[in-house]
Formats: structure tokens, C-alpha cells, sequence
């Protein structure tokens, strides 16, 4: 069965915690039309701070991605993994892997945040969204509601 990938990976500083700047920030789409994708890759997308939260897509290997894929036959296992375990927010606990029927899809958000070794450089932040769809999708599929939501956003202070 098809399986489309789409990752979002948004990063930002400090300076884009509040203000216009976090006004833009909080503006970037969750989802992008998709282009045409070879076969084994996703659709990457990021959006960062120092390039005005710009869209800059292009393709990534899906082994490359934080998101563990299983096709059970009649169903698509999901779990977005957690990398780097030290940049993440306080979270009460995971949510359990999401099966999904085909036509269904997922959008799965986990946030972090960083400070440099010795805390010179402050903090920097990022967010990943992974869109996943299984079976056929149209090139529109991520710009609607998902079929199921799962926002893994933790505090960032």
C-alpha cells in the first residue's frame, strides 16, 4: 500500500518567542502541497528563523526521518520517535503507536529545545510535524484536518 510522508521541521530562537517575529513563527502552515516524490522518500520542508520562516523544500530518504512505519497488511503503524532524548520538554508520557486505515492520515507534532554546553548561546528550539498518509493520496491531502492529531508539544519556558 502507498504511504506519503511529509516532515515539517521548523526552527527558531529566542528572538521569535514573542512579538512580530513569533507572530510569523506561529504562522507557518502545518502542511504544504505535495510534489511529486520519488518512491521511498518524503517531502521535507524547513522553515527557519534566520531565513524569515521561508519555506526550503526538497526530499529526504525515509529512513532519515523520526517517524517508525510498519505496514501490517490492512493497517499502517505510526510512532514518531523521539531524538534527541536530552532536548525535550517535560512531558507526562508517549502516546501509544496510531494504526491507520488506508485513506487515513496523521499529523504527529513533537517540539525541543536546546541550550548551548555552557549556556553562552541561549536557547534555540525546534518543532517537527509529520504529516503521514496511507494508501492514495492527492497532492492536497496535508492542507485539510487530519484524520488523527497527535500534539506531543511540551512547555518550552
Amino acid at each position: 500500500m502507498e504511504i506519503t510522508v511529509q516532515w515539517i521541521k521548523t526552527s527558531w530562537t529566542k528572538e521569535s518567542r514573542g512579538g512580530e517575529a513569533a507572530a510569523r513563527r506561529n504562522a507557518v502552515p502545518l502542511g504544504f502541497s505535495l510534489p511529486q516524490v520519488s518512491p521511498g522518500f518524503a517531502h521535507f520542508v524547513q522553515m527557519s528563523e534566520r531565513d524569515g520562516f521561508e519555506p526550503c523544500a526538497g526530499q529526504k530518504d525515509l529512513r532519515e526521518i523520526g517517524v517508525g512505519l510498519r505496514d501490517e497488511g490492512d493497517r499502517l503503524r505510526v510512532l514518531a520517535r523521539v531524538e534527541p532524548l536530552f532536548g525535550l520538554p517535560p512531558r507526562l508520557r508517549r502516546p501509544p503507536a496510531v494504526r491507520l486505515l488506508p485513506g487515513q492520515w496523521v499529523r504527529w507534532q513533537l517540539n525541543y529545545r536546546f541550550s548551548s554546553a555552557l549556556g553562552i548561546r541561549g536557547w534555540s528550539y525546534w518543532l517537527d510535524t509529520f504529516n503521514i498518509a496511507y494508501g492514495p493520496a492527492d497532492q492536497d491531502v496535508f492542507l485539510a484536518e487530519p484524520n488523527v492529531l497527535i500534539d506531543e508539544c511540551g512547555p518550552l519556558r
